[in-house]
């Protein structure tokens, strides 16, 4: 079980990093919760695979500084009927 846990940490933080996405959106692409993936990539990938937490920790980092002006985007959207 703990090695397939590893193994699922390693993809999350690959796909994140190839596809520069969401964690949202990797947990729809693996059929996982997005807390499973939080805690995937912050919790778990640290302790054995560190040079790859950074990585995925950048685009993470980048993630949440956008999140704002996705959401207006996103409000914008909703009461214009795009």
């Amino acid at each position: 079980m703990k090695e397939n846990m590893e193994e699922r940490a390693q993809r999350l933080a690959l796909y994140i990093i190839e596809n520069r996405t969401t964690v949202r959106a990797a947990a729809r692409r693996f059929s996982i919760s997005k807390s499973t993936v939080h805690k995937d990539l912050t919790e778990r990938l640290p302790a054995f695979d560190r040079p790859l937490y950074l990585q995925v920790k950048r685009v993470l980092d980048e993630n949440k500084a956008q999140r704002h002006i996705r959401g207006g985007i996103a409000t914008r959207r909703k009461y214009k009927g795009v």
